[in-house]
C-alpha cells in the first residue's frame, strides 16, 4: 500500500509543453485559418446532409421476441393478416355512419390500392364483436368505426409525403362531413414535426443572462454559446449522414443538441474561465490560450471521453434503438470535444485581450484577483507581469466558497448527513417507478392519434386501442388433431383475467394458423394490459395448446411495447453496472486514488437515483404533468431510465473531473488534503455554478417539447444537473473529501503499476509522475 505525495519543484509544478498546449497555442495564433476551417466544414456537413442524408424513423424490430416471431408466422401464413395494423377511425356526431356506405366503401378501396398496404377492412360489412363488450369495429350507435388498415412496414417510417395519399383517399368521409383521424403508427406519422428552435433560443438567452451575471463579460458569455453553436450543427450534419446508411429513431436529433449544447457551452465555458485567469495573471493571449488548452482542456478530453464511454455503454443492453440513441448522443459530444480544444482556442486569439473590454460589471475569471501578502500589486489588477500563474499560487483573497468551504470541514459529517438525507428523500419515489410504453392518450389534443385515441376509448373502451393477435401455429399438428385442439384452445381463452373479450379463433386460409384478436380492459399502457400479455403469452396459451406440438404467440403493436419494456428491465442493471465500472476506471486512472474513485461512482450513481424519483413523481405521479401539458398520469417510457443514467452519469462526471482535478492539482503541490479542497470548490465554485445553471436551462427548455419522452428526459436531465451540482457538489464531496483526507489519495502499489498514466491538468505529474511512496 501507498500513499501519493505532492511533487515539488521550486515551489511550482513543472509543467509540460504537451500536444495539447501546442495546439491550443497554434489554434490561438493561426486563428484565422481555424475559424474558416470550421465554418467550411460546417457549411458542407449542412449542404451533403440535406443532399444525401437519411430520414429519422421509430421502425425498429427486436428479433427472437416471440410478438416478433409471432408477426413472421403471420407474414408467411396470412400475409393480409399480418404486417403492421393503424386504424382510421370515422365518427359522425349527427347521424349512423350506415348513411355513408358508398363513401365507406370508395376509401376502403382507396386504401388498399395505397403503396406498402396489406389488406383494409371495412367496418360496415366486417362482423361485429358478439357475446361481450363493444369492441368494434361500428359502435353500437353506428356513430364511431375504425378501418383497421395493415401496412407491410412501420407506418411511422414511410416518410411524411405518404399522408398526401392518406388524406387523398378519406376524402370522400370528410366531404360528406365525417371526422376522420389515423390512429396507432399512422397517427405518429401525421404528428407535427417537432421544433426545436424555441427550446435552443430559451436555452441560449438565459445562458447569455447566467455569463453576463457571474463574469461580467459580453464577449467572455457570447463566445462559448456560438462555439457550442457551431459544434451542435455539424454534429446534426454528421448525425443525418450516419441516417443514411442505418436507422436513427426520430428522437434523436433532438437528444443530440440537448446533449451536444449542454457539454459544447460547458466545456468552451471551462477553456474560456482558464484562459481569462491566465490573462489577469499576466499571460499573453497566445500563451494564455496554449496553457488553458493543455489545462481545463485536458481535462474537457478526459470528461468528454466519460460521456461518449458512458453513452457507448447503451449498447450493452443487446437493443439497437437504444444503443443507436447513445451513438446520436455520442456525436455531438465528439464535435464539442474537437470544438473546445480547436475552435475556442482559436475564437480566444481572436478577441487577443479585448475579450474582457465590453463588460456590464467589472468582469471576473476564476476569482477575484488581489495582491499577494507582502508583495506590490503589479499592473494587472494586483498580478505581477510574467508571473506564472499556477493552482499551487492559490488566490490571495479567500471569498465566500473559500469560507463556505472552511465550515464542512469543521463539521463534515454534518454536512455529508444533510446531503444524504436530500438524496433519498428525491429518491424515495424510485422505488414506486411503473416502466411502460406512453400511449397516445397522453399527447396534446391537437394531434390527430390522440383524437383517434379519445375517440375509439369513448366507442369501444381504452383497450380497443391496443389489441393483441393471438396466434397458434398448428401447422405441426397432424389434420386429425386440429379440430380438438381448437375447441381446446377457445375454451382456454374464455374468461382471462384482465381482458374484455377475445374474439372467436378463426384459421387462416391454409389452416395451418388459428388466430384471434383480445383486447384488454385498460388502455394499452396500463399496468393490467402488460400483466394481460404476459399472462396469455407465458400461462394462458401455453396452457391451451399443451400436449399437441403447437407454438403460440401473442403479436402486434402493445405486445412488442411488452416484450422490449421486459427486454430494457432485465437488461438495465448490466447497463448500470458496466457505465459505473467503465467510469470508475478512468477516474481510478486519471487520479490515482481509490476511494475517490468509489466516492465519484457512488455519488451519482445517488444523485442519478434522486432525478429518477422526481421524475416519477411529476409524470407516474401526475405531481405537476398538467402543468407540463401531460395528460394524466403516464408510466415512464420503458428507456428513458437506460437512457438518463448513461447521459446524467457522464454529464456529472464532468463536474466531478473538474473539481477533483483542482483539489489534486492543489494537493500535489501543498500536500494538504483540508486545504486544497477550500481552494479547488473557491475557484471552481463560480464556472461550476454558471455551468450548471446553463445546463439546466438547457435541457429544461425542451420540456416545452410536444413530446413526452423529449420531456422526461428534458426535466430528469435537468433536475439531475441542478442536484449534482448542489446537493452532490457543494455538501457531498467537499466532506467526504474531508473526510477521507490523504487516505484519498491512496492506491495500493500493485494497481498503481497496472493503470495506465493518465494527466488530468497537465502538470507532468498528475497521474503520471512517480511520485516519491510511504509504504
Amino acid at each position: 500500500m501507498s500513499h501519493q505525495q505532492p511533487a515539488h519543484g521550486s515551489g511550482t509544478l513543472v509543467r509540460r509543453a504537451g500536444v495539447l498546449h501546442a495546439t491550443g497555442s497554434w489554434c490561438a495564433r493561426h486563428f484565422v485559418v481555424v475559424i474558416v476551417l470550421w465554418i467550411a466544414a460546417l457549411v458542407a456537413l449542412q449542404a451533403v446532409q440535406h443532399a444525401y442524408g437519411g430520414d429519422y424513423s421509430d421502425n425498429f424490430a427486436i428479433p427472437g421476441t416471440q410478438s416478433q416471431d409471432g408477426l413472421d408466422v403471420l407474414e408467411k401464413h396470412a400475409p393480409s393478416a399480418g404486417g403492421y395494423s393503424s386504424q382510421v377511425v370515422v365518427h359522425d356526431a349527427d347521424k349512423p355512419l350506415s348513411g355513408l356506405s358508398s363513401q365507406m366503401s370508395t376509401v376502403v378501396g382507396s386504401l388498399q390500392k395505397l403503396p406498402d398496404v396489406l389488406s383494409a377492412q371495412n367496418p360496415l360489412t366486417a362482423p361485429s364483436s358478439t357475446g361481450g363488450p363493444d369492441v368494434g369495429p361500428l359502435s353500437a350507435d353506428g356513430k364511431t368505426a375504425y378501418i383497421t388498415v395493415r401496412f407491410s412496414e412501420q407506418p411511422s417510417s414511410l416518410g411524411s409525403g405518404y399522408l398526401d395519399g392518406v388524406d387523398s383517399a378519406v376524402r370522400p368521409l370528410r366531404s360528406a362531413g365525417a371526422e376522420v383521424e389515423y390512429g396507432g403508427s399512422l397517427g405518429e406519422l401525421a404528428r407535427p414535426k417537432a421544433n426545436d428552435r424555441v427550446s435552443e433560443a430559451i436555452g441560449f438567452g438565459v445562458a447569455v443572462l447566467v455569463l453576463l451575471i457571474g463574469f461580467g463579460s459580453l464577449l467572455a458569455a457570447l463566445l462559448p454559446l456560438i462555439t457550442a453553436l457551431i459544434c451542435v450543427v455539424c454534429g446534426l450534419g454528421l448525425l443525418g449522414l450516419l441516417a443514411a446508411a442505418t436507422t436513427f429513431a426520430t428522437v434523436s436529433p433532438t437528444l443530440a443538441t440537448m446533449i451536444g449544447l449542454g457539454v459544447g457551452i460547458d466545456y468552451a465555458l471551462f477553456l474560456v474561465t482558464r484562459h481569462r485567469q491566465n490573462l489577469m495573471d499576466g499571460r499573453d493571449p497566445v500563451a494564455a490560450a496554449g496553457a488553458a488548452t493543455a489545462t481545463s482542456g485536458r481535462a474537457v478530453l478526459l470528461s468528454g471521453c466519460t460521456v461518449i464511454i458512458a453513452l457507448c455503454g447503451l449498447w450493452v443492453s443487446g437493443i439497437g434503438f437504444i444503443g443507436k440513441l447513445g451513438v446520436a448522443a455520442a456525436v455531438t459530444v465528439v464535435t464539442a470535444v474537437l470544438g473546445a480544444l480547436t475552435l475556442v482556442p482559436a475564437m480566444l486569439g481572436l478577441t487577443g485581450r479585448y475579450i474582457d473590454r465590453i463588460h456590464v460589471r467589472k468582469p471576473v475569471a476564476e476569482v477575484e484577483p488581489g495582491p499577494e501578502p507582502g508583495a506590490e500589486p503589479g499592473p494587472e489588477r494586483g498580478a505581477r507581469p510574467g508571473r506564472e500563474p499556477t493552482a499551487e499560487r492559490g488566490p490571495t483573497t479567500h471569498g465566500t466558497w473559500h469560507r463556505y468551504a472552511q465550515r464542512v470541514e469543521r463539521r463534515p459529517w454534518w454536512f455529508l448527513a444533510a446531503g444524504v438525507v436530500v438524496l433519498a428523500v428525491l429518491a424515495f419515489p424510485v422505488f414506486f417507478i411503473q416502466l411502460g410504453h406512453i400511449g397516445d392518450g397522453a399527447d396534446p389534443k391537437s394531434f390527430t392519434d390522440r383524437r383517434a385515441y379519445d375517440l375509439m376509448s369513448t366507442a369501444f373502451g381504452p383497450g380497443s386501442n391496443g389489441p393483441l393477435t393471438l396466434v397458434i401455429d398448428q401447422s405441426e399438428v397432424p389434420q386429425s388433431d386440429r379440430s380438438a385442439l381448437e375447441s381446446q384452445a377457445q375454451q382456454s381463452l374464455a374468461k382471462v383475467p384482465d381482458a374484455a373479450f377475445i374474439t372467436p379463433l378463426t384459421a387462416t386460409q391454409d389452416g395451418d394458423v388459428l388466430t384471434a384478436t383480445a383486447y384488454s380492459v385498460a388502455a394499452p399502457q396500463d399496468e393490467r394490459t402488460t400483466s394481460l400479455v404476459n399472462h396469455l403469452s407465458d400461462d394462458v396459451l401455453p396452457a391451451a395448446v399443451h400436449g399437441t406440438a403447437a407454438d403460440t404467440y401473442v403479436t402486434g403493436t402493445t405486445a412488442g411495447q411488452v416484450d422490449f419494456l421486459d427486454i430494457v428491465s432485465s437488461r438495465l442493471p448490466l447497463i448500470i453496472a458496466v457505465v459505473v465500472g467503465l467510469a470508475f476506471l478512468v477516474i481510478l486512472a486519471v487520479f490515482r486514488g481509490l476511494l475517490v474513485a468509489v466516492k465519484a461512482a457512488l455519488l451519482n450513481v445517488l444523485s442519478i437515483a434522486a432525478s429518477y424519483g422526481v421524475v416519477v413523481a411529476v409524470f407516474q405521479w401526475g405531481w405537476g404533468g398538467p402543468a407540463l401539458g401531460v395528460s394524466g398520469d403516464v408510466p415512464i417510457e420503458s428507456y428513458v431510465p437506460m437512457m438518463m443514467f448513461a447521459i446524467v452519469f457522464g454529464l456529472s462526471m464532468d463536474y466531478e473531473i473538474f473539481l477533483l482535478t483542482r483539489i489534486h492539482e492543489a494537493w500535489l503541490a501543498t500536500n494538504d488534503p483540508r486545504a486544497s479542497v477550500a481552494h479547488a470548490l473557491e475557484i471552481t465554485a463560480r464556472v461550476i455554478t454558471c455551468a450548471a445553471l446553463i445546463m439546466v436551462s438547457v435541457f429544461a427548455a425542451f420540456i416545452i417539447s410536444d413530446n413526452i419522452v423529449v420531456k422526461m428526459l428534458g426535466l430528469g436531465l435537468a433536475v439531475s444537473v441542478l442536484i449534482d451540482a448542489t446537493v452532490v457538489r457543494l455538501l457531498l464531496v467537499p466532506a467526504v473529501m474531508t473526510l477521507l483526507g490523504r487516505a484519498a489519495w491512496w492506491t495500493p502499489r500493485w494497481l498503481d503499476r497496472v493503470l495506465p498514466h493518465l494527466d488530468a491538468e497537465g502538470s507532468g505529474t498528475a497521474g503520471g509522475a512517480k511520485a516519491s511512496r510511504n509504504t
